[in-house]
């Protein structure tokens, strides 16, 4: 079992994660159905979600008509003690349940799921090569596998991408989705063993934002909830002024400071051989 990252530990550890489960936006409904429809399994599934933090993910599948009448059974994985707290308060269903694990060491039995889900979380694995192997002897012939990250768009507004510049300072090296380090799993001897090349889809949408929102965002990040009140303070005023100050803002309702929040959707689908 590989040790979880120690940004991951103290950002995401017991008192840091209802930021996290309150300011993260849900996964949307073009996403969802593209992850579904994924699926080559035509009835009720097995479900594997490694990594599920607080819940986001298995609240909108819960919540999604489509979707929740395929749960058979929904086993949660997630190493933060903290984050498996909020997990248990918010998702209340007899099908799902919640352990402690982690991407090379899930606990579940061989060949049980149907799909395999890792929302938000899979720039955080310490070691593709063992991690691809336990999603092999996790997954069904033919079971899926499922990578989803919900990210701001940079792309999509000058201001967004000033704000990155200013976090990006405060990483440290903490792993991300824009690095792209967790693309070597493709390369991994287990993952070209074990599964078919990958097929990736992208989305562009916007949510709606706040000044305090699009802070709050980026607070909820695991290497800033880490940092001293201090610091925090020195990116909070800078960040603010980038938001006011962003021309191009395009508004829902100017009177209340409310406006389009660029984001993207990523999803990464692979088919156990």
């Amino acid at each position: 079992m590989t040790a979880v990252h120690e940004v991951a530990q103290s950002g995401f550890g017991t008192g840091t994660n209802e930021l996290y489960d309150r300011i993260r936006p849900s996964y949307q409904p073009f996403s969802l159905d593209y992850i579904r429809e994924s699926v080559k399994e035509s009835g009720t599934l097995n479900i594997v979600e490694i990594g599920a933090g607080t819940g986001i993910f298995t609240r909108a599948i819960l919540e999604d008509p489509k979707w929740t009448p395929r749960i058979r059974e929904l086993k949660a994985i997630e190493p933060s003690e903290g984050m498996r707290s909020v997990f248990e308060q918010k998702v209340k269903d007899d099908r799902i349940s919640i352990a402690e694990g982690y991407f090379d060491a899930t606990g579940v039995e061989s060949g049980w799921a149907d799909l395999i889900v890792i929302a938000q979380a899979y720039h955080w694995c310490p070691d593709y090569e063992k991690a691809s192997a336990e999603f092999a002897r996790i997954l069904k012939p033919d079971g899926t596998l499922a990578l989803i990250w919900n990210l701001e768009d940079t792309d999509g507004a000058k201001w967004v991408a000033q704000i990155r510049e200013i976090i990006e300072k405060h990483e440290h090296g903490a792993p991300q989705f824009h690095h792209g380090h967790w693309r070597q799993t493709f390369d991994t001897v287990s993952y070209q063993k074990y599964f078919q090349p990958h097929e990736q889809k992208s989305w562009n949408y916007h949510t709606q934002g706040t000044r305090e929102s699009v802070i709050d965002r980026e607070f909820s990040k695991s290497y800033i909830a880490v940092l001293p009140q201090d610091k925090k303070a020195t990116i909070q005023d800078p960040a603010r002024k980038v938001v006011d100050d962003g021309a191009e803002k395009v508004w829902i309702n100017e009177s209340e400071g409310i406006f389009e929040y660029p984001y993207k959707a990523d999803v990464l689908i692979a088919y156990k051989k």
